[in-house]
């Protein structure tokens, strides 16, 4: 069972989400919340699976509240971004205070049902109308050298430099910390670029000619070595170390 928390300033569209997604056999809605700093409250409260979470609203706003929610070392919860606004800034706002996923208001009941499921299950999600734009607009910033690191604010510098074995290294350069090297192998690698071109773990395994469970085990061996949450914030973390192009 999903445990949700919808938080959104409008009434209207949290009793309309909560009829949707907790019509689920699978979804249970648990609480709602009219600000960020309510949603934060309620994440700290109710322990969800997932926060449903508006952008815009009075006082903390939701990326405020993500970053909250998901910088507290004691809560272990997703944040899905819900927002009317296709604005570059939001998103990127968004997935840099560590949403797990971004999703148009406008988006069918089919598409939501799917986005809090792949959320809650790890794997992230981008609205298919922003993800190459914003995808390129993180490569972009990326290649400037400085990405705001979601959990700290800080400054992030990262280049990349061949590893033994056929291996790539992914180096990172905190501000205020020691250098950090993250050392992929060639089949990482691949996975990771794969991942960033959407491809769900069949259609990585049937590309490769191997088993979807050699597949996430390199998945899941990709994001404990870069610290990621799911598999958005993995590619997020590829862009930012230059080992990724959209």
């Amino acid at each position: 069972m999903i445990r949700l928390v919808i938080a959104d300033d409008q009434a209207v569209v949290r009793a309309g989400l909560s009829v949707i997604l907790g019509a689920e056999e699978d979804i249970e809605v648990v609480g709602e919340a009219a600000d960020g700093a309510e949603a934060i409250a309620l994440a700290r409260e109710l322990r969800p699976d997932v926060v449903c979470m508006d952008i815009r609203m009075p006082g903390t706003d939701g990326i405020a509240a993500t970053r909250a929610i998901v910088s507290d070392p004691d809560l272990d919860v997703d944040v899905l971004i819900l927002t009317t606004f296709d604005v570059d800034d939001d998103v990127l706002a968004s997935l840099e205070a560590g949403a797990a996923g971004f999703l148009l208001k406008g988006a069918d009941e089919d598409t939501l049902l799917g986005a809090v499921r792949s959320v809650a299950a790890g794997e992230g999600t981008l609205d298919q109308r922003v993800t190459r734009r914003i995808l390129r607009e993180l490569s972009r910033r990326g290649s400037r050298g400085v990405l705001a690191r979601p959990d700290t604010g800080a400054q992030h510098q990262y280049t990349d430099r061949a590893a033994d074995a056929g291996g790539v290294s992914g180096h990172a350069s905190f501000a205020g910390a020691a250098s950090v090297d993250v050392a992929l192998t060639s089949r990482e690698l691949e996975v990771l670029r794969l991942l960033a071109q959407g491809m769900s773990n069949g259609e990585m395994a049937t590309h490769l000619y191997v088993e979807p469970t050699t597949i996430k085990y390199h998945l899941t061996g990709l994001m404990q070595k870069t610290g990621s949450r799911d598999r958005l914030q993995t590619v997020l973390w590829g862009i930012r170390a230059g080992l990724v192009q959209p």
